[in-house]
Protein backbone atom coordinates (compact mmCIF):
# COMPACT_ATOMS: atom_id res chain seq x y z
CA UNK A 1 0.00 0.00 0.00
CA UNK A 2 2.95 2.34 0.57
CA UNK A 3 3.83 1.94 -3.13
CA UNK A 4 0.30 3.00 -4.07
CA UNK A 5 0.40 5.96 -1.70
CA UNK A 6 3.59 7.14 -3.36
CA UNK A 7 2.14 6.64 -6.85
CA UNK A 8 -0.94 8.77 -6.18
CA UNK A 9 0.95 11.53 -4.41
CA UNK A 10 0.41 14.77 -6.29
CA UNK A 11 -1.81 13.33 -9.03
CA UNK A 12 -4.17 15.80 -10.69
CA UNK A 13 -6.25 13.34 -12.68
CA UNK A 14 -7.34 9.72 -12.33
CA UNK A 15 -8.55 7.65 -15.26
CA UNK A 16 -10.53 4.46 -14.72
CA UNK A 17 -11.13 1.77 -17.29
CA UNK A 18 -14.66 0.35 -17.23
CA UNK A 19 -14.76 -3.36 -17.95
CA UNK A 20 -13.20 -5.30 -15.09
CA UNK A 21 -12.40 -2.16 -13.09
CA UNK A 22 -15.66 -0.31 -12.34
CA UNK A 23 -17.87 -3.34 -12.95
CA UNK A 24 -17.51 -6.85 -14.27
CA UNK A 25 -18.90 -6.29 -17.74
CA UNK A 26 -15.86 -8.29 -18.84
CA UNK A 27 -17.86 -11.44 -18.08
CA UNK A 28 -20.64 -10.28 -20.41
CA UNK A 29 -18.14 -9.55 -23.17
CA UNK A 30 -16.75 -13.04 -22.70
CA UNK A 31 -20.20 -14.63 -22.82
CA UNK A 32 -21.07 -12.74 -26.01
CA UNK A 33 -17.75 -13.51 -27.74
CA UNK A 34 -17.99 -17.15 -26.65
CA UNK A 35 -21.50 -17.34 -28.09
CA UNK A 36 -20.20 -15.93 -31.37
CA UNK A 37 -17.33 -18.43 -31.39
CA UNK A 38 -19.81 -21.27 -30.83
CA UNK A 39 -21.98 -19.82 -33.60
CA UNK A 40 -18.94 -20.05 -35.89
CA UNK A 41 -18.18 -23.63 -34.86
CA UNK A 42 -15.43 -23.39 -32.23
CA UNK A 43 -14.99 -22.62 -28.55
CA UNK A 44 -13.36 -19.68 -26.75
CA UNK A 45 -11.65 -20.34 -23.42
CA UNK A 46 -11.28 -17.78 -20.64
CA UNK A 47 -7.52 -17.82 -21.22
CA UNK A 48 -7.96 -17.06 -24.91
CA UNK A 49 -10.44 -14.33 -24.00
CA UNK A 50 -7.62 -12.41 -22.28
CA UNK A 51 -6.40 -11.54 -25.79
CA UNK A 52 -9.70 -9.74 -26.49
CA UNK A 53 -9.67 -7.45 -23.46
CA UNK A 54 -9.14 -3.70 -23.61
CA UNK A 55 -9.11 -3.35 -27.39
CA UNK A 56 -11.68 -2.26 -29.97
CA UNK A 57 -14.55 -4.44 -31.12
CA UNK A 58 -12.93 -4.73 -34.56
CA UNK A 59 -9.57 -5.78 -33.12
CA UNK A 60 -11.27 -8.26 -30.79
CA UNK A 61 -13.12 -9.83 -33.70
CA UNK A 62 -9.90 -10.19 -35.69
CA UNK A 63 -8.28 -12.01 -32.77
CA UNK A 64 -11.34 -14.21 -32.30
CA UNK A 65 -11.36 -15.19 -35.97
CA UNK A 66 -7.64 -15.95 -35.79
CA UNK A 67 -8.22 -18.21 -32.78
CA UNK A 68 -10.90 -20.11 -34.70
CA UNK A 69 -9.01 -20.14 -37.99
CA UNK A 70 -11.96 -18.39 -39.63
CA UNK A 71 -11.73 -16.26 -42.76
CA UNK A 72 -14.40 -13.63 -43.34
CA UNK A 73 -15.02 -10.75 -45.70
CA UNK A 74 -15.93 -7.24 -44.54
CA UNK A 75 -19.66 -7.90 -44.79
CA UNK A 76 -19.43 -11.03 -42.68
CA UNK A 77 -17.27 -9.23 -40.10
CA UNK A 78 -19.83 -6.45 -39.82
CA UNK A 79 -22.56 -9.03 -39.21
CA UNK A 80 -20.47 -10.86 -36.60
CA UNK A 81 -19.87 -7.60 -34.72
CA UNK A 82 -23.57 -6.76 -34.90
CA UNK A 83 -24.48 -10.14 -33.43
CA UNK A 84 -21.90 -9.89 -30.67
CA UNK A 85 -23.04 -6.40 -29.67
CA UNK A 86 -26.71 -7.43 -29.76
CA UNK A 87 -26.01 -10.32 -27.39
CA UNK A 88 -23.80 -8.16 -25.16
CA UNK A 89 -26.34 -5.32 -24.83
CA UNK A 90 -29.05 -7.86 -23.97
CA UNK A 91 -26.86 -9.12 -21.12
CA UNK A 92 -26.44 -5.53 -19.86
CA UNK A 93 -30.19 -5.04 -19.47
CA UNK A 94 -30.18 -6.63 -16.03
CA UNK A 95 -27.36 -4.51 -14.59
CA UNK A 96 -27.98 -2.44 -11.44
CA UNK A 97 -25.84 -0.40 -9.01
CA UNK A 98 -25.33 -3.69 -7.20
CA UNK A 99 -23.02 -4.70 -10.05
CA UNK A 100 -20.39 -2.12 -9.12
CA UNK A 101 -17.21 -3.85 -8.02
CA UNK A 102 -16.73 -3.75 -4.23
CA UNK A 103 -15.00 -0.65 -2.92
CA UNK A 104 -14.54 1.18 -6.22
CA UNK A 105 -16.97 3.98 -5.32
CA UNK A 106 -14.96 4.72 -2.16
CA UNK A 107 -11.85 5.19 -4.29
CA UNK A 108 -13.62 7.40 -6.86
CA UNK A 109 -15.25 9.63 -4.25
CA UNK A 110 -12.01 9.71 -2.28
CA UNK A 111 -10.15 11.16 -5.25
CA UNK A 112 -12.94 13.65 -5.97
CA UNK A 113 -13.05 14.84 -2.35
CA UNK A 114 -9.36 15.73 -2.71
CA UNK A 115 -9.99 17.84 -5.80
CA UNK A 116 -8.63 15.26 -8.23
CA UNK A 117 -10.39 15.07 -11.60
CA UNK A 118 -11.86 11.66 -12.38
CA UNK A 119 -12.37 10.32 -15.91
CA UNK A 120 -13.44 7.08 -17.50
CA UNK A 121 -11.67 5.84 -20.63
CA UNK A 122 -12.98 2.67 -22.23
CA UNK A 123 -12.81 1.04 -25.64
CA UNK A 124 -16.48 0.09 -25.18
CA UNK A 125 -19.04 1.88 -27.32
CA UNK A 126 -21.63 1.00 -24.69
CA UNK A 127 -19.80 2.66 -21.78
CA UNK A 128 -22.43 5.35 -21.20
CA UNK A 129 -25.21 2.76 -21.15
CA UNK A 130 -23.31 0.83 -18.48
CA UNK A 131 -22.63 3.94 -16.37
CA UNK A 132 -26.32 4.89 -16.50
CA UNK A 133 -27.39 1.40 -15.41
CA UNK A 134 -24.89 1.50 -12.57
CA UNK A 135 -26.12 4.95 -11.52
CA UNK A 136 -22.64 6.50 -11.48
CA UNK A 137 -22.52 8.61 -14.65
CA UNK A 138 -22.52 11.84 -12.62
CA UNK A 139 -19.39 10.81 -10.69
CA UNK A 140 -17.14 11.24 -13.73
CA UNK A 141 -15.84 14.62 -14.81
CA UNK A 142 -15.10 13.23 -18.28
CA UNK A 143 -16.04 10.11 -20.23
CA UNK A 144 -14.13 8.91 -23.29
CA UNK A 145 -15.41 5.77 -24.97
CA UNK A 146 -15.25 3.80 -28.19
CA UNK A 147 -17.37 6.42 -29.94
CA UNK A 148 -14.71 9.13 -29.48
CA UNK A 149 -13.23 8.61 -32.94
CA UNK A 150 -9.66 8.10 -31.72
CA UNK A 151 -7.34 5.11 -32.00
CA UNK A 152 -8.21 2.37 -29.48
CA UNK A 153 -5.88 0.86 -26.90
CA UNK A 154 -3.01 -0.06 -26.96
CA UNK A 155 -2.62 3.35 -28.61
CA UNK A 156 -2.55 6.11 -25.95
CA UNK A 157 -5.23 8.27 -27.61
CA UNK A 158 -8.17 7.44 -25.30
CA UNK A 159 -6.12 8.29 -22.22
CA UNK A 160 -4.63 11.43 -23.75
CA UNK A 161 -8.12 12.65 -24.65
CA UNK A 162 -9.31 11.92 -21.10
CA UNK A 163 -6.46 14.02 -19.68
CA UNK A 164 -7.27 16.81 -22.11
CA UNK A 165 -10.93 16.77 -21.06
CA UNK A 166 -9.87 16.92 -17.40
CA UNK A 167 -7.53 19.80 -18.20
CA UNK A 168 -4.48 18.11 -16.69
CA UNK A 169 -1.10 16.98 -17.97
CA UNK A 170 -0.82 13.28 -18.86
CA UNK A 171 2.24 13.02 -16.60
CA UNK A 172 0.05 14.10 -13.67
CA UNK A 173 -2.48 11.29 -14.26
CA UNK A 174 -2.75 7.77 -12.94
CA UNK A 175 -4.71 5.02 -14.69
CA UNK A 176 -6.51 1.99 -13.23
CA UNK A 177 -6.60 -0.82 -15.81
CA UNK A 178 -7.31 -4.55 -15.93
CA UNK A 179 -6.00 -5.33 -19.44
CA UNK A 180 -2.48 -5.59 -20.83
CA UNK A 181 -3.47 -3.39 -23.79
CA UNK A 182 -4.67 -0.72 -21.37
CA UNK A 183 -1.44 -0.84 -19.37
CA UNK A 184 0.50 -0.43 -22.61
CA UNK A 185 -1.71 2.51 -23.62
CA UNK A 186 -1.25 4.26 -20.28
CA UNK A 187 2.51 3.83 -20.50
CA UNK A 188 2.52 5.23 -24.02
CA UNK A 189 0.52 8.23 -22.76
CA UNK A 190 3.20 8.95 -20.15
CA UNK A 191 0.86 8.13 -17.26
CA UNK A 192 1.39 6.04 -14.16
CA UNK A 193 -0.71 2.89 -14.14
CA UNK A 194 -2.12 0.57 -11.49
CA UNK A 195 -3.19 -2.85 -12.72
CA UNK A 196 -6.38 -4.32 -11.30
CA UNK A 197 -6.33 -8.10 -11.48
CA UNK A 198 -3.67 -10.69 -12.23
CA UNK A 199 0.00 -9.68 -11.84
CA UNK A 200 1.08 -12.06 -14.62
CA UNK A 201 -1.24 -10.33 -17.10
CA UNK A 202 -0.43 -6.80 -15.87
CA UNK A 203 3.33 -7.09 -15.52
CA UNK A 204 3.94 -3.69 -17.12
CA UNK A 205 2.00 -1.76 -14.46
CA UNK A 206 3.69 0.34 -11.75
CA UNK A 207 1.68 -1.62 -9.17
CA UNK A 208 -1.01 -4.30 -9.22
CA UNK A 209 -3.95 -4.67 -6.84
CA UNK A 210 -6.47 -7.50 -6.66
CA UNK A 211 -9.37 -5.04 -6.34
CA UNK A 212 -10.69 -2.05 -4.41
CA UNK A 213 -11.92 -3.79 -1.26
CA UNK A 214 -8.99 -2.45 0.74
CA UNK A 215 -9.18 1.10 2.09
CA UNK A 216 -7.96 3.73 -0.40
CA UNK A 217 -4.31 4.65 0.25
CA UNK A 218 -4.99 8.34 0.74
CA UNK A 219 -3.10 10.59 3.05
CA UNK A 220 -5.37 12.56 5.39
CA UNK A 221 -6.97 15.58 3.72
Amino acid sequence: MSVLRELIRGVEGVVFDLDGVITDTAKYHYQAWKRLANHLGFDLTEEQNEQLKGISREASLERLLAIGGIRADDGQKAEYMRLKNEWYVALLSGMTPGDLLPGVIDWITGFKSRGVGVALASASRNARIVLDRLGVADLFDAVVDGNAGVAPKPAPDLFLLAARKLGVRPQACIVFEDAAAGVQAARAAGMKVVGVGRPDVLAGADAVIAGFVCAPPFSPV
